[in-house]
């Protein structure tokens, strides 16, 4: 480990990584965030994570694990905001960040035996997502750090994977500012990185490009002499799993995130309506909470229009050992995302030992093997889905063939292998920091 990296900053402002994946706001980033530090703190590096307080009840910090801590910062109401409404207390949130490290610094360096820093008691900055980006800019700024930028997703993708959902002008203005000034940026594929150069000016030299991570852990076909949650035992096959987490024991396929019409649920909904399976085919969606009852509700009304409502199932956001037996349980995983930067789902299932259905775009072109571990689809409608689905759940050699081949497809995704590529962009950049050449712009 190199002695110049010992203390990071992440930034993580709208969504807090204590958050359960699959609720509002909280999705891969989160589980990103969570796995990244959680591999620094284990190599002996601090990490403290910054996030806006959503909850009256959260105390200043909380131990995430071994030398990581997350720091719950005041700004705003202690209640869920969107993203915009994130955004108008940015200033509030970096005064408290300052306000934390002024006072948290010396007790650091006393508990370090180090002499006072210059400021801030962190060697890099890691911002997470165009709104703590702003922050990280400004507090690089202030504190003389280098300061490494992801956005996870892009307004400007966005817009245009989907016209009938409009990412504001204000984001796509402030991407362009963290991109002009971010001293590294950080993207998941080299699908993400030509947006970036493209859409955004970016510098080919200021992007590093290193993919997002699994745990391959906890993720992974069976977990030998693990307990498992609930009935199910070690090793269970997809029946007895689907008993256990009291799932139909016809054929599955499994939708995992966030309800949101980015994520293309009506899409598998109403391909699940076309499908020509027999027997018929159910579809469970994990993901969501209470506050998405409006959106529970207009895909509930597009299952009874399509005459499925009594083979589609609901189930809130779970924990992640347990998410890990419904991609077990499932014969096939359907990602229908307009748009995905990564596609952590595809990369879980597929770790698993669980084909993918997915539509052909960002990171899932590069996740999975079109033919060999799933199937990719370049139309965002039902009808093709629909057809891979019945394909796919009609031959068992297939299905079994694709599945063997999903966990070795997706071991260059372990995190200990992504968590070194990173601290390697860390390292380099703290060299150009320390010849007085941190930004690639300067050059």
């Amino acid at each position: 480990m190199s002695h110049h990296l010992q203390r990071l900053a992440f930034l993580s402002t709208h969504s807090s990584p204590l958050a359960v994946p699959g609720t509002t706001k909280a999705g891969g980033m989160n589980v990103y965030i969570t796995a990244l530090t959680r591999q620094l703190g284990r190599s002996g590096r601090h990490v403290d994570i910054f996030t806006r307080r959503d909850s009256p009840d959260l105390p200043l910090t909380v131990a995430l694990d071994r030398n990581v801590r997350v720091v719950n910062i005041t700004a705003g109401p202690p209640s869920s905001l969107t993203p915009l409404q994130v955004h108008a207390v940015e200033p509030e949130f970096r005064a408290g960040v300052e306000a934390f490290v002024a006072q948290d610094a010396p007790a650091q360096d006393a508990q370090a035996d180090r002499a006072p820093t210059d400021g801030a008691p962190y060697d890099l900055i890691h911002s997470h997502y165009w709104i703590s980006a702003l922050t990280g800019i400004a507090l690089a700024d202030r504190w003389r750090r280098p300061h490494v930028a992801m956005f996870h997703t892009l307004g400007e993708v966005k817009n245009r994977a989907r016209r009938d959902e409009r990412e504001p002008q204000l984001r796509i203005d402030a991407e362009r500012e963290i991109v002009a000034r971010a001293d590294r940026l950080i993207c998941a594929t080299p699908h993400e990185k030509s947006f970036l150069v493209e859409l955004y000016g970016a510098h080919a030299d200021c992007v590093s490009v290193v993919p997002g991570g699994v745990d391959l852990e906890r993720f992974s076909p069976a977990q030998p002499g693990a307990a498992q949650p609930g009935a199910a035992q070690p090793g269970a096959n997809r029946a007895q799993l689907r008993r256990a987490l009291g799932l139909p024991s016809a054929p599955t396929a499994l939708f995992v995130g966030r309800l949101e019409p980015l994520k293309g649920v009506d899409i598998l909904i109403q391909a699940a309506g076309l499908a020509d399976v027999d027997p018929a085919l159910h579809v469970v969606i994990v993901g969501g909470d209470a506050t998405d009852t409006a959106e529970r509700a207009r895909l509930q009304g597009l299952a009874r229009a399509a005459g499925v409502d009594d083979r589609v199932h609901f189930v809130d956001a779970v924990d992640r050992d347990t998410l890990a037996l419904y991609y077990r349980a499932a014969d096939v995983c359907v990602v229908p995302s307009y748009y995905e930067s990564f596609g952590l789902v595809a990369v879980e299932a597929l770790a698993c030992g669980t084909p993918v259905i997915a539509t052909r775009v960002g990171g899932l072109q590069y996740t999975i093997r079109d033919g060999q571990t799933g199937h990719l689809i370049s139309w965002r409608c039902p009808e093709p889905f629909a057809e891979r689905l019945e394909a796919l759940l009609a031959n068992d050699d297939l299905r079994a063939r694709f599945g063997l081949a999903a966990p070795e497809s997706v071991q260059r995704f372990d995190w200990n292998v992504v968590a070194e590529q990173i601290v390697g962009v860390y390292e380099d950049l703290l060299i150009r920091h320390a010849t007085g050449a941190a930004s690639c712009h300067a050059s």
